[in-house]
């Protein structure tokens, strides 16, 4: 009796220079009972046999050809075409019900055409790429999907052996797996987006999550160290929020400053751009997050610094450099088509900037206050509180806002 696989994985690569390892995992899914759709972004050559979407299917995909990729004589060229042509396939794949999730195979080139092609589907949607650069730096933040999984492609640079079967057949039971057991996002509450850091640092969360939850809107809350921010961004640029609390701001900073530690260049702009109402306030604007296994940059060393753990290192703004952040706030503020406003708590704006914490600067917090109220945009209504980010006044007024426009109807209940 044939056996009718209950999920279809999409398997995607180059099957002119690594037909050995994408048929080893699709051989690895469909022993597994899944079922497999393949699809080639060669440009140069050929696969051992034909896959279900060829490499002609997918460059026309994109509007163009593959004998266009090859008369162009430049790699990077040719695979943003392939790339183009694939992200369209996925996206469309999925709508029409074909496909319910999909594994990349790859190195650099590869791994570059799968940040494209994971964007373009949503969230929920099983979405694994195993890349000879997994995790690595060259990756950046703006391009990685909300729910994106990687895995490091150990040893599979060319050919198949032991070392590399190892990944790839985890890669297999993973991307099936999670077809399986996923749980896409429900809709059936408007969903709040609302950023933070532990509750070591930031506390309003605590509060607010349950007070929104009771009028019946859905919180998720992101974690701003450069990923979460991402994922935040993502969704936003997505519509997928009702409103958003963009509180933890300090991403902005660190892509300012230089850090690692980016949820790129778009940070605090997608949702205002979008027309969803945002209240925005500057939690950790004074700090710089920074990989704490590496040196210090000469630019911010001799400064206070809090060493959070052996992962993330935070270190305080100048006076000058608060001045400059309230600016690039306002920069980004001015862009936004709806309802916002932001939140100016001039007691403080995390918990280590307390009179008696660690990294309190009264001057400075003053300057970034003083700044933030002479540039804040047109189109942004500010509030000023005389206390601390933690303090019960500030989820006070931000719930006093929430009410006015959800009673005004400016957010959807």
């Amino acid at each position: 009796m044939t056996h009718t696989p209950d999920k279809t994985i999409l398997v995607v690569g180059t099957y002119d220079t690594k037909d050995d390892e994408l048929s080893y995992l699709a051989a690895r899914i469909r022993a597994q009972g899944g079922g497999v759709l393949s699809m080639d972004v060669s440009v140069l050559g050929d696969p051992k046999s034909p896959c279900d979407i060829s490499k002609h299917q997918v460059a026309e995909a994109a509007d163009s050809s593959i004998q266009t990729a090859i008369d162009s004589g430049d790699e990077n060229v040719a695979m943003q075409i392939m790339a183009r042509g694939a992200a369209k396939l996925a996206r469309n794949l999925h709508a029409s019900g074909r496909i319910d999730g999909v594994i990349v195979l790859g190195g650099t080139m590869g791994t570059d055409l799968a940040l494209d092609l994971c964007a373009a589907l949503p969230l929920g949607v099983p979405k694994y790429v195993v890349s000879t650069v997994s995790f690595s730096t060259m990756l950046p933040p703006e391009r990685i999907a909300a729910d994106i999984q990687m895995i490091l492609w150990a040893g599979g640079l060319y050919g198949l052996n032991s070392v590399c079967k190892s990944s790839l057949s985890q890669a297999a039971g993973a991307v099936l797996g999670a077809a399986r057991a996923v749980e896409p996002p429900r809709r059936d509450r408007p969903l709040i987006g609302m950023t933070s850091f532990g509750k070591t640092i930031l506390h309003y969360m605590v509060h607010l999550k349950p007070a929104l939850e009771a009028r019946g809107f859905e919180v998720a809350v992101f974690h701003a160290t450069g990923m979460g921010g991402r994922a935040f961004e993502s969704l936003a640029s997505e519509g997928a929020f009702a409103c958003v609390m963009d509180f933890a701001t300090q991403e902005i900073v660190n892509h300012h400053m230089g850090s690692g530690i980016s949820a790129g260049a778009d940070r605090m702009t997608n949702a205002g751009l979008r027309g969803i109402p945002q209240i925005v306030a500057p939690a950790c604007y004074d700090l710089v997050d920074l990989i704490a296994w590496q040196p210090i940059p000469q630019r911010l060393q001799g400064r206070p610094t809090h060493e959070h753990n052996r992962l993330l290192t935070s270190t305080v703004l100048t006076t000058e450099e608060r001045r400059e952040i309230a600016t690039l706030y306002a920069a980004k503020l001015a862009t936004a088509t709806g309802p916002t406003a932001f939140i100016l708590p001039r007691g403080g704006c995390n918990e280590w900037d307390r009179p008696e914490g660690p990294l309190h600067d009264a001057g400075g917090l003053a300057a970034f206050c003083d700044e933030m109220a002479i540039v804040i945009p047109t189109n942004t209504t500010l509030h000023q509180l005389d206390c601390h980010i933690n303090d019960a006044g500030f989820t006070e007024k931000v719930l006093e806002i929430f009410d006015d426009w959800t009673a005004r109807g400016i957010i959807k209940p």
